[in-house]
């Protein structure tokens, strides 16, 4: 093989390897921007839980009458 083609041949090999650890990154980064909703959910769910009862505690008593 000549050293052109061997050079073609590496720089296409880099770049596949790159390809693959971009997707890796994307995918880790999706994850903690899941993790990081989630967490604020739980947050705010806890924070306005009680709130949250007692407006269905008091809409449940003003249908049943």
């Amino acid at each position: 093989m000549s050293d052109w083609i061997k050079m073609v041949y590496l720089n296409l090999l880099a770049g596949v390897e790159n390809l693959k650890s971009q997707k890796g990154q994307g995918l880790v980064e999706y994850a903690l921007i899941l993790v990081l909703i989630a967490i604020v959910v739980i947050v705010i769910m806890t924070a306005l839980g009680g709130k949250t009862c007692e407006a269905f505690s008091t809409v449940n008593s003003a249908l049943t009458q």
